[in-house]
């Protein structure tokens, strides 16, 4: 399971959430992730807020969709009376755990329940995680049917022993079938890829990339491993069963991503994600780099309003309870202050291709820029006025660029 929440202030039992969230409310997108917390299995790697069956302790997956749908409806309620105007979703995300553990009429419900309450915009990106073996064609019709725009399936590797090491479930050879359904369904298809497992040589990274590319999906990501404190990996490699993964080694595999991608007709335009045309890019992923407003759905589920952010109870049993009473699932929230917005959103816009604008850093933030270009960190560009553009190795080492922005 997840480690601790993070620090921060108790939220109270009604979930009103600061004046001060509504201040531009309007001008801001608005979307809804819903977070599905089941696994058939843990992978010894995660640190997300999932439970297996054995886990559950007394809550049933075949209630929650009932409970995510009561949150839903108290959301556009504790917007009302905080007075952050209404604004329909312009995009919705349900991730996990796998979502797809649950029935497909499930997740249409909750869909639903999104749709009638805030309302979506017309186009509105809808997305929905997958593991490969928890789909199949009559199963993404039914999405597809409901409103989803999108599968996003956890490829991870095509090498069988990588994905052993990962605790990963599903048989390489069914990435293939489960692409050609979700296309037959008329879905926007993702891939998601880790790097740097225990063991993974470059030519297996090659192999996946390759295998990946050949799906000719619309999306691609491709993440890092990272060992979590608390997970099994991380005890497994303190036990010496495992290696640490090399950092460099993955820095080599990360510049081999980016440029088989763009052989592949694949653009960056965020640090771990590619795409084919601007069309194709996650347009939620993208809202939370862009600092926009969404509403967490669900056990552990984190929110961002106006620089308020705040996160739910973790367990379902614990959520279901809160949620059953009529009241708000969040434990904690924390209330940003200037600086904090400063500094979150450089982090996160130069995370994305079109960066940040000069204009905007502090005025040694704006002298720091000529020395990032002489080291090659950054597009020559941002010397004209224009957005920091990271290039590859300004990608690699994005905290220290960050670091040397926000110079005060």
């Amino acid at each position: 399971m997840a480690g601790p929440h993070p620090v921060g202030d108790p939220a109270p039992l009604d979930g009103l959430i600061p004046a001060s969230a509504a201040i531009g409310a309007s001008t801001r997108d608005f979307g809804v992730y819903l977070h599905v917390p089941f696994c058939k299995v843990r992978c010894g790697y995660c640190d997300f807020n999932t439970y297996t069956a054995t886990e559950l302790r007394g809550v049933k997956q075949s209630d929650y969709a009932s409970q995510a749908v009561l949150e839903v409806e108290s959301a556009a309620r504790i917007l009302a009376e905080s007075g952050v105007p209404a604004r329909p979703a312009a995009t919705v995300f349900f991730g996990g755990g796998t979502p797809t553990l649950l029935p497909a009429d499930h997740l249409v419900r909750m869909l639903h329940a999104v749709r009638d309450t805030f309302g979506v915009v017309p186009g509105a990106e809808i997305t929905t995680e997958a593991n490969p073996d928890s789909v199949d064609l009559a199963y993404l019709r039914q999405l597809k049917q409901a409103g989803f725009t999108r599968v996003s399936f956890g490829m991870q590797s095509a090498v069988p022993r990588v994905l052993a090491t990962l605790e990963r479930t599903h048989d390489p050879e069914r990435v293939p079938l489960v692409v050609a359904w979700a296309r037959e369904a008329g879905l926007d298809v993702s891939l998601d890829l880790i790097y740097g497992t225990p063991g993974e040589t470059i030519e297996d990274w090659r192999a996946s990339l390759d295998a990946a590319i050949g799906q000719q999906p619309d999306h691609i990501s491709a993440y890092s491993l990272i060992v979590e404190d608390g997970t099994k990996l991380a005890r497994q490699i303190r036990r010496g069963e495992l290696v640490q993964p090399d950092e460099d080694l993955q820095a080599d595999f990360y510049e081999l991503a980016d440029a088989r991608l763009a052989e592949a007709g694949y653009g960056w335009y965020e640090v771990s994600n590619w795409s084919r045309g601007t069309e194709h890019r996650s347009r939620h992923n993208l809202s939370y780099w862009r600092s926009a407003d969404w509403w967490g759905i669900g056990p552990g589920a984190h929110s961002h309003v106006g620089g308020v952010r705040w996160w739910n109870v973790k367990h379902p049993a614990a959520y279901a309870d809160r949620i059953l009473a009529g009241h708000s699932p969040a434990a904690g929230r924390e209330t940003l202050d200037e600086a904090t917005r400063e500094t979150e959103r450089v982090l996160l816009l130069t995370r994305i291709r079109e960066g940040i604008p000069v204009a905007t850093l502090s005025a040694l933030g704006r002298r720091e820029v000529a020395g990032l270009i002489a080291d090659e960190l950054i597009d020559a560009r941002a010397a004209i006025g224009g957005n920091i553009e990271l290039t590859l190795t300004g990608r690699l080492l994005a905290d220290a660029v960050v670091r040397r922005l926000l110079t005060d």
